[in-house]
């Protein structure tokens, strides 16, 4: 039997509405060492948020009541945790709309188990500096502050919070920790999605996009787009212990 590699297991809420798919699914993540809490719906997983905390996220698209697509852009702005959409929707069109709505990731339905683990664990070990000697690590650039340990960027000035989705928080980091160097697509799908991803996968424009209407770059001149590269954060970062 496979153990996830974490001292403390890690929490998964499911939210399906076929019982026997949620039931299977469950089963084989529990095999694996998560903590799984199988839910039928929207109202099920309220429920639970009241009182729990997961660390992922997997939602069905086509839920009874609220969809999942509904649930997701409802979440995600504010969610700690990850958010992988699980439908049997596989067109690029589907993809995209959960994308933009916040979700790290989208596994079309039917799916190979392996693959469904490789993407749960890929999302899992997503690394940012936290908190060290000295007290906490943060990043300044232009007026914003990306503080790791609290998964949040604030100005500096208003102190108001940008609202990142934790894919967009894990993808600012790319940037923050690496600023000036060009960052190829694959760098990026290998840092925040893991290698699960197909070579035409869009994730990372729609990721890119998102992010820079946040950080108020429509016209991508602070992340630049380098043809043929990837992309590029080009300010200056001062990172710092607070």
């Amino acid at each position: 039997m496979n153990r996830n590699s974490y001292d403390t297991p890690r929490r998964i809420a499911l939210v399906e509405d076929d019982d026997e798919l949620r039931n299977l699914v469950a089963s084989l993540l529990e095999e694996e060492g998560f903590l799984v809490t199988p839910l039928p719906d929207g109202r099920a997983l309220d429920v639970y948020l009241l009182r729990e905390h997961p660390d992922v996220l997997l939602l069905d698209v086509m839920l009874p009541g609220e969809d999942g697509l509904s649930i997701c852009r409802r979440l995600a702005p504010e969610s700690p945790f990850r958010i992988m959409m699980l439908t049997a929707r596989g067109a690029d069109i589907d993809r995209i709309v959960g994308l933009e709505l916040g979700a790290d990731d989208y596994l079309p339905k039917p799916f190979n188990p392996r693959e469904l683990i490789a993407r749960v664990r890929a999302l899992l070990r997503r690394a940012v500096p936290v908190e060290g000697p000295g007290g906490r690590e943060v990043a300044d650039f232009l007026d914003w502050r990306l503080d790791f340990a609290a998964r949040s960027l604030v100005g500096r000035d208003d102190g108001v919070d940008a609202g990142l989705s934790s894919g967009e928080f894990e993808l600012l980091v790319q940037f923050v920790i690496a600023p000036g160097r060009v960052l190829s697509r694959d760098h990026l799908l290998d840092t925040t999605r893991g290698r699960v991803s197909g070579p035409f996968d869009r994730a990372i424009d729609v990721q890119v996009s998102k992010l820079r209407r946040k950080l108020g770059d429509d016209a991508g001149q602070i992340i630049k787009t380098v043809r043929g590269g990837g992309y590029v954060l080009v300010c200056p970062v001062h990172r710092t212990k607070v």
